[in-house]
């Protein structure tokens, strides 16, 4: 039976990622750091299937503890500091756990077994301000964010480490994925959040930011798949993993509304709180090598996936009253 190590297992990547490879015939080890508000929602259906243990990004001799003790054949590094707007509040701690944290998670491998082979979470916050449409593995990286930053540290880290260690060592360059288990901080949950709340009449607006920001939206369980195809390469190298399509907020809103019968331009209003001290204007990802070495395709779409949203938000708010 193969092995795994899942950092940032009870999030909404780690859940899916966690039931995949259960279903793949792995043993799952989840990572969980040691903290007074942990929670397992999201993890809660599997979790008796799940081995947990506590380790820390910020503290390598957890790290090189756990790989000691369980020995995995694969570690995904998805645990991070992921939220950008707080990547401007806690820029120390972002850079500690987004990108010294795959430092200490390359080197507790290289320490431990060589052998292990790991898979990155990059992200598409790397190309901020973008020199290219649509965005592909060789493209130039200008972050517009702490969070961005602080990924592109990690993305290069994990080359150098590939490169000079001779480490399996995959970035995955995801761009927005989204699902019912998403953060409600998140743009797309905090909106399918709302459609819900005002068509069960415990809401009368939606506050946002940028509605004309573009976003390449795909759904997370796309995703995980993915990362699990990069590991079983031969050859470790970093992929692009995206929808192709962009769409803008205002479009994510359209599509929420409408699925309720409601028209968004009553309920939704700009609110300068929720803009952004540095935009990313316009995302959108060429995912054609992933299509071509690992045969990834997405298999929903983004309408889809926001009515997926909706539809779960509605029945956990219906539960709920």
């Amino acid at each position: 039976m193969p092995k795994a190590l899942v950092t940032g297992i009870t999030g909404q990547d780690g859940s899916y990622l966690a039931e995949f490879l259960l279903e793949k015939g792995y043993e799952v080890i989840g990572m969980i750091r040691r903290s007074s508000t942990v929670n397992f929602e999201r993890i809660g259906h599997i979790q008796d299937r799940l081995e947990l243990v506590w380790g820390d990004l910020l503290d390598e001799t957890s790290l090189i503890r756990i790989l000691e003790e369980h020995r995995p054949q694969e570690v995904y590094n998805l645990a991070a500091q992921s939220f950008v707007p707080t990547s401007w509040s806690q820029p120390v701690f972002t850079g500690e756990a987004t990108a010294l944290g795959v430092t200490r998670m390359l080197d507790a491998i290289r320490t431990v077994d060589s052998a292990i082979r790991f898979y990155q979470a990059s992200s598409s916050e790397m190309f901020g301000k973008v020199r290219e449409v649509p965005q592909k593995e060789t493209t130039p990286l200008y972050p517009r964010s702490p969070y961005g930053v602080a990924k592109v540290y990690g993305h290069w880290i994990t080359i150098n480490y590939r490169e000079s260690y001779g480490l399996h060592a995959t970035s995955g360059i995801l761009f927005n994925h989204e699902s019912p288990r998403r953060g409600l901080e998140f743009v797309t949950r905090k909106v399918t959040d709302g459609v819900a709340r005002i068509k069960l009449g415990l809401a009368s607006e939606l506050l946002m930011g940028n509605l004309e920001s573009q976003r390449d939206w795909g759904f997370a369980g796309d995703y995980v798949r993915a990362m699990w195809l990069m590991l079983q390469q031969d050859e470790p190298d970093d992929y692009v993993i995206a929808t192709g399509e962009t769409h803008s907020v205002q479009r994510l809103c359209e599509v929420a509304f409408s699925h309720v019968g409601l028209d968004w331009q009553q309920y939704v209003k700009q609110d300068q709180r929720y803009m952004r001290p540095a935009e990313v204007d316009l995302l959108v990802g060429d995912a054609s090598k992933a299509g071509r070495v690992l045969g990834w395709e997405p298999d929903v779409t983004f309408e889809q996936l926001i009515q997926m949203m909706v539809d779960a938000d509605l029945k956990r708010h219906s539960k709920s009253g």
